[in-house]
């Protein structure tokens, strides 16, 4: 039974060491905390299959005395998973290398314009709904640029005055 906890544990601390590496900004850290979960996925794939025992294979052991092959076949599964995973964050991560210099992920620029009309829309909550600014009008939307503050959005070239009507040329 103690190796069943020990097991137990060491998979919880596989799993929250992978948790928290994958939520930092850095893909190297990110591509260590996918290997992490990954191994202690595997693991608890191997606890949930059971006590060891003889080969699966028929004729060699008794029927009483086999191991399930099926978390084996899982476990392998899971093993070339997290290797596809491994290669396309280490792939990322070294084209982030290459253009950028380093691999930190960067906050994407209308996320962060989404929360911030989110924030204004939860502050002006006892504020009629005529009172907020409609976030799809022409006037009212804007380009956020990359220090966060909000470009005038440019006038709007649709609707009657966009396309003049075409003068008739006079006989």
């Amino acid at each position: 039974m103690s190796g069943n906890v020990t097991l137990a544990l060491v998979v919880g601390v596989l799993f929250a060491s992978g948790v928290y590496l994958v939520l930092e900004r850095s893909l190297t850290r990110v591509l260590l905390g996918t290997v992490l979960m990954g191994n202690g996925a595997n693991l608890l794939i191997l606890m949930a299959g059971g006590a060891a025992g003889g080969p699966p294979i028929v004729g060699v052991t008794d029927a009483a005395d086999m191991s399930d092959p099926l978390p084996q076949a899982m476990i392998l599964t899971a093993i070339v998973i997290t290797l596809g995973m491994t290669a396309f964050l280490l792939a990322m991560a070294y084209r982030s290398w290459q253009l950028e210099r380093h691999d930190e992920v960067q906050d994407d620029v209308e996320d962060r314009r989404v929360a911030r009309l989110a924030a204004r829309r939860r502050d002006d909550v006892d504020v009629g709904p005529g009172d907020i600014p409609d976030p799809d009008a022409p006037e009212s939307v804007g380009l956020a640029s990359e220090d966060g503050d909000q470009e005038p959005a440019q006038p709007s070239k649709t609707g009657p005055s966009a396309h003049p009507a075409k003068e008739d040329p006079a006989p």
